[in-house]
């Protein structure tokens, strides 16, 4: 046998796997199926670093051991393929966005084979092509035909660096979510799609997946942001309209002394119309939509309000309520007006002392204090200054006066929703055309899906400043397909490249499908996904997308199932220096370094073995990832010292000795663990930790001892590393005289018997004090086990010329003799 060079070994293998199709799927009706998906990647300009890479093979990992497990694995891959990045390197290149992005997925795919990924490629897919976006946009007017898509003005979240509009979702802390730019507010007529409508079969859902981390399902959760809680209305007379407010306590509307207005509310201009304060107001309305959401209400931000010389009336006292507008109230939450109710609320509290309006306590706190409060009692108790409510708890109190405001009619018990409605329309170039046309005489008219799809142009000018699209003659212009009217326009935005992401893992299972996005039959086949794995960083916006996406297709008849993910593996990241790999922080390492440098195996089990999926990794100096390489060559070497066993060396058939049977209940030992730390609980730095424990055995195995056993343990040893180094394993199978792929072996099951314990050591005590040890046969009796360590050399030196006052065994654990001088 040679050496061990991996860069020999490894192009090899991958090239005969390659050419021989060794991985490609097909569903069997004989086995049961398994679905392993990663997220795929975005194709940047920077290719793929180990941060990439440790996601992908965990993935692999899996795949290849349900593949060995008899299961019918589905494992594909392809590029998450349109958004910015591309079309910005298209402005600073002077090149196609196209061109840029499909050389990115060719050099990507390239670096995926190197670490032995054992993907289907024949089910590759890019969401940039129009094989892909032609199925977009079909799920789009799906969309549209059950009024799940609609077209408003409205105000939106804008990144002035990327020169288009943000979801809800893409603004972290006020700051863009590519770019960190501060987000700006700007009115738009924008296409939304109602998620909104599916808020509460979403957080039901989270309840049917005990497979899901808890920390993500809590994000979602959060997201959702269900409150329960009162519909309030306030009459405005004096304009004749009403303002309905929400809130969660119902309890202390008897102490609502004033209200507050969002600056963009849409009756605010009807209120401060004619007022002395309209010019200051319009002022600061202006103000407020340039400002981010984190500076209007953050904490330590200053509460501002400016009266608007109206007033409302309360619904069941009849007083009349000021109208305030205020800086800390959002549009974009509840009905963009809240009451207030500064006894019982310390954020009301500040405001009304800065503005020297009512405070009207309206629970009892346990000691009531004389004057006015000095700060909001937030905890229970009984109502005062409650009408017919005095007396009653406020927490009984919460339904009761919800139900009558809505005897009343002023109201009545509600749920509202964090949740916003998905905004997906961007005004950029390289996305999904929104296939919508624009008549002047037909209005908004959805194209044909027949006429699908609508392709991205090329006569397009990018400069940075404006949509490229609305720069293409050729695109905008055409023809309504109802009327014929030769001037109608089409919809220049492009879709949010979350929409691709929504679905792809269905396009995965019928992607040479030219007639609809996927056959139905063959999906229900294999969804739900058995096991999805991808970083945290998704929690919220593509994991919620996803399953509001499939929770529509199963509504329309196109898929059977309401959860797309099953399972959720939610990896950590790879660090360089103490943080994440980054281009702008000089410290990748690729793919392509770290393979030609040390061999895929070996990077491979160095990101298995050195923590649990979920934690981060420190990819260190090279003398952490030399470590994998160093038991890969033992291994190697391992096979090499034993290669008579597999050269026709005549093998011993005599009875195994003790030492034989405990290398024998070591290797099922070791099976047993590493199944069920890969298909259980997906632990594979404890898998790993258990295969090199069992190398160790081997190493120390007596030449004389067993051969047969021998020959066991180092066939099963290199079947149970195949799924973590693929390469170095295929080719110790082969030249161990084994004709066909390791990968396509079953996977070895453990023998219950094989991991009992013939013997047993027992600790050998005298008066309390560990005197000796000795090993027994299991089912030795009591009696023969205290003839033995009597008998034992040592202890007859310490009872010599003593009394034996009596002996304890305890089994399986000790012998104690109890002796007197």
């Amino acid at each position: 046998m040679k050496e061990y060079n991996p860069n020999d070994i490894e192009p090899k293998w991958q090239s005969i796997w390659a050419d021989k199709q060794l991985y490609k799927s097909s569903s069997n009706p004989n086995k049961p199926k398994y679905y392993v998906l990663e997220q795929f990647p975005y194709p940047s300009g920077e290719g793929l670093h180990m941060g990439h890479a440790r996601v992908y093979t965990i993935g692999d990992v899996v795949s290849r051991f349900w593949r060995m497990n008899g299961r019918s694995v589905l494992y594909p891959m392809g590029a998450d393929a349109f958004g910015l990045p591309a079309e910005n390197a298209a402005i600073q290149r002077g090149v196609n966005p196209r061109d840029w992005t499909l050389k990115n997925m060719e050099r990507i795919k390239e670096e995926q084979s190197l670490m032995g990924m054992s993907y289907d490629w024949d089910r590759y897919i890019g969401t940039c092509l129009p094989e892909y976006y032609h199925f977009n946009q079909w799920i789009f007017l799906l969309f549209y035909e059950r009024g799940l898509a609609y077209r408003k003005k409205a105000s939106v979240n804008w990144c002035p660096n990327c020169n288009t509009v943000l979801a809800n979702e893409q603004v972290i802390d006020g700051l863009c979510w590519r770019c960190d730019t501060e987000v700006t507010k700007k009115e738009l007529e924008q296409w939304f799609l109602r998620i909104t409508d599916y808020a509460e079969r979403l957080l039901e859902g989270l309840d049917q997946l005990p497979k899901w981390p808890e920390r993500v399902k809590a994000m979602q959760r959060n997201w959702i942001g269900k409150s329960t809680g009162a519909d309030v209305t306030f009459a405005l007379p004096e304009i004749n309209e009403e303002i309905t407010v929400f809130t969660t306590r119902p309890d202390t509307l008897y102490g609502v002394t004033y209200l507050v207005l969002a600056p963009e509310h849409p009756l605010v201009i009807k209120l401060i119309k004619g007022q002395k304060q309209e010019q200051t107001i319009l002022d600061f309305v202006e103000q407020m939509k340039k400002a981010t959401e984190v500076e209007r209400t953050a904490e330590n931000v200053d509460k501002i309000g400016y009266p608007t010389g109206l007033y409302a009336i309360h619904p069941l006292t009849k007083e009349k309520v000021p109208i305030w507008v205020g800086n800390y109230v959002l549009m974009d939450y509840g009905t963009g007006a809240v009451m207030g109710v500064p006894a019982h609320d310390e954020r009301d509290f500040q405001f009304a002392k800065k503005y020297q309006l009512p405070i009207k306590q309206v629970i009892q706190q346990p000691e009531p204090t004389e004057g006015q409060l000095t700060a909001a009692y937030t905890g229970e108790g009984p109502l005062i200054h409650s009408a017919a409510f005095d007396g009653i708890s406020n927490r009984k109190a919460i339904q009761a006066i919800a139900k009558h405001l809505e005897e009343v009619g002023k109201g009545g018990e509600t749920t509202q929703y964090r949740l916003r409605d998905w905004l997906i329309s961007r005004q950029r170039y390289w996305g999904t055309p929104i296939p919508i046309i624009y008549c002047d005489h037909c209005g908004v008219v959805p194209v044909p899906k027949e006429d699908l799809p609508v392709y991205l142009p090329e006569d397009v000018v990018f400069d940075g400043k404006q949509n490229p699209l609305t720069t293409s003659e050729s695109f905008v212009h055409t023809t309504c397909p109802q009327c014929g009217n030769q001037d109608a326009r089409r919809e220049t935005d492009t879709m949010d490249t979350f929409i691709d992401s929504s679905w792809y893992y269905l396009r995965y299972i019928d992607p040479h499908n030219h007639e609809k996005p996927f056959d139905s039959d063959l999906v229900n086949q294999w969804l739900p996904i058995d096991e999805y794995v991808g970083g945290i960083e998704h929690a919220i916006l593509h994991l919620l997308y996803s399953r509001f996406f499939t929770k529509v297709l199963y509504d329309a008849g196109l898929v059977n199932f309401e959860e797309p993910f099953t399972s959720l593996l939610s990896q950590g990241m790879v660090l360089k220096n103490g943080a994440k790999m980054s281009k702008s922080k000089g410290n990748v390492v690729s793919i392509i370094e770290a393979s030609n440098t040390y061999g895929a195996d070996a990077a491979r089990l160095f990101m298995l073995f050195t923590a649990p999926p979920e934690r981060d990794v420190e990819w260190g100096d090279s003398s952490n990832v030399e470590g994998s390489a160093r038991f890969l060559k033992r291994v190697w070497r391992l096979i090499h010292d034993h290669h008579g066993l597999f050269e026709g060396e005549e093998l011993d058939h005599a009875p195994l000795d003790d030492v034989a049977k405990e290398l024998r209940q070591r290797l099922h030992q070791t099976i047993k663990k590493v199944t069920a730390e890969i298909g259980e609980r997906n632990h594979f730095n404890t898998a790993v930790s258990a295969i090199m424990e069992l190398v160790n055995e081997i190493a120390n195995y007596p030449a004389e001892s067993h051969r047969g056993v021998l020959k066991d343990a180092l066939e099963t040893l290199i079947i149970l590393l195949a799924p973590f180094v693929p390469h170095i394993t295929e080719e110790l199978w082969q030249l161990t005289g084994h004709p066909k792929s390791i990968h396509l072996q079953p996977w070895p099951a453990y023998n219950e018997q094989f991991l009992k314990n013939d013997t047993i050591e027992l600790v050998i005590q005298v008066n309390g004090k560990v005197r000796g040890k000795i090993t027994v046969p299991i089912d030795l009796s009591k009696e023969e086990i205290e003839s033995q360590a009597l008998a034992h050399e040592r202890i007859q030196e310490l009872i010599k010329d003593k009394e034996i006052v009596k002996v304890i065994v305890v089994p399986a654990r000790l012998i104690n003799i109890v002796v007197k001088a």
